[in-house]
């Protein structure tokens, strides 16, 4: 048995934040939003996707931010995607280096951790 793929990514979402997820995800990374299966959209929360690319917000009763687990996106413009990000109020986070990419963290509008990164330069 081999794992070939990460065929999405699940975050916690609070009840009833379905356009503060669209405006950061769809708005702000450009993610396209999914119509959710029909015996899945009565839970609530957003789907959403670009290319291979697929992240899930499911809400969560008792919903708390994940603050160190993340999922790390590759991007095409660090520098553009942050400015834009701390444009609409998301301020990014430089951590440690890590070899062959730039990368910066943000907190989406429910403060879980968002890991953007670029790869470097050669």
């Amino acid at each position: 048995m081999t794992i070939k793929a990460i065929h999405h990514v699940q975050l916690a979402m609070p009840a009833g934040q379905e356009n503060a997820a669209r405006a950061f995800y769809q708005g702000l990374l450009g993610l396209n939003e999914v119509s959710k299966p029909s015996n899945l959209a009565a839970r609530g929360g957003c789907w959403f996707e670009n290319g291979g690319v697929r992240v899930h917000l499911g809400v969560e009763a008792n919903f708390a931010p994940a603050k160190k687990a993340h999922p790390g996106f590759v991007v095409d413009d660090l520098s553009s995607i942050c400015a834009t990000l701390e444009k609409a109020g998301f301020p990014t986070i430089s951590d440690e280096p890590l070899e062959g990419y730039l990368r910066k963290y943000v907190s989406d509008p429910f403060g879980n951790r968002i890991e953007l990164m670029q790869i470097a330069a050669a």
